[in-house]
């Protein structure tokens, strides 16, 4: 019997997950409309650029960064090759107060939920909110630290990531080459490393993870039955040395962070690898062009809100691989609105 860690689904989830990731995007633009508005001063200030945008409301640089992101996947505004910044005839009719289709009103049933008071904070610091807007929460990266909460949102995770476990080791399989052992950054449950290893038999990994994640990670690879070619090794990803690998999978994790700590974090994935190894990076992408595509940009959204990160682009990425030692290599699609690129250590 083929075991579940190594065939694909028949059919793409990314419609059913997008029904959850696409849940604060509603409440970024109620924020940007009617605490700020936005569009109405953009309307009165043709070809302004983020710069101006930034220090006009006070904006930190990576919340409006996922802002700008979505309102040009919604087509509420440009960019020109400059950098400037224009609304489109959708967001002059709707978005700007005096439009006689001004539609403000519409959203002024969302205009102070918990989700909007988050944004407006996180907007104006660049400090992620509490999780889901919960009055007495604190934000992801601290809550994790919570057993309950860490089994809860690994579980989460864990759901997702078996379907986007095979589709990733189906798309590496032309790429691994002589490779054998993979080192799992941040792995949570450790699903990725187990659709790896059943994917490949030559393939063996080590789940580096902190606790109380890594006891979760040790069961869920006892219950696969994979303990003699998946190990877990407990500690502090920003703070321990990583084991040696000639794999380092990033999945689903550098999203969390902001540059300096996703460079932090490259950086020591160099020091994993040797020449020639392989870095893969698993994640949703924004397009370089920062328009889309939709999916992602409303997922950004919501990890703008709950985390220190958001969606990079694939040049993002390449700028900060190239600084640290890799060669980068293309982007490649996968399933529900993820993909993932590669760098070689030089």
């Amino acid at each position: 019997m083929t075991s579940p860690l190594a065939s694909l689904p028949t059919t793409d989830p990314g419609g059913i997950i997008q029904l959850r990731d696409r849940q604060f995007a509603a409440e970024l633009i109620a924020a940007a409309l009617l605490h700020f508005d936005l569009f109405s001063w953009l309307g009165e200030h043709e070809g302004v650029t983020p710069d101006d945008v930034a220090t006009h409301f006070g904006f930190a640089d990576r919340p409006l960064d996922v802002l700008l992101t979505l309102c040009r996947a919604y087509g509420y505004l440009t960019s020109s090759p400059d950098g400037s910044i224009h609304l489109t005839a959708t967001a002059r009719e709707h978005l700007v107060k005096g439009s006689p289709w001004f539609l403000g009103p519409y959203f002024v049933p969302i205009r102070d939920t918990p989700i909007v008071q988050g944004f407006l904070s996180v907007l104006t610091t660049g400090k992620p909110g509490n999780w889901q807007a919960k009055r007495d929460g604190k934000d992801w990266h601290e809550s994790m630290l919570d057993p309950a909460f860490a089994r809860e949102f690994t579980e989460l995770m864990n759901s997702r990531g078996m379907a986007f476990g095979q589709a990733l080791a189906a798309g590496l399989a032309p790429l691994l080459g002589e490779r054998r052992r993979v080192l799992d950054v941040a792995g949570g449950s450790g699903i990725y490393s187990a659709t790896l290893v059943a994917a490949h038999p030559q393939l063996s990994a080590t789940v580096l993870e902190q606790p109380p994640v890594d006891d979760i990670t040790r069961a869920e690879i006892r219950r696969h039955g994979l303990e003699d070619r998946v190990e877990v090794v407990t500690a502090d990803m920003f703070a321990a040395g990583w084991p040696q690998a000639d794999i380092v999978l990033l999945s689903n994790m550098l999203h969390d962070w902001d540059l300096p700590e996703a460079r932090t974090l490259i950086a020591k994935a160099a020091q994993a690898l040797p020449a020639g190894g392989l870095l893969v990076i698993h994640d949703a992408f924004i397009r370089d062009d920062k328009t889309g595509p939709l999916e992602v940009a409303e997922y950004s959204a919501l990890l703008m809100n709950i985390t220190q990160g958001k969606c990079y682009t694939p040049a993002e990425y390449g700028t900060m691989l190239a600084g640290l030692g890799f060669t980068p290599g293309p982007y490649h699609d996968t399933i529900a609105h993820r993909g993932f690129m590669t760098a070689t250590r030089d």
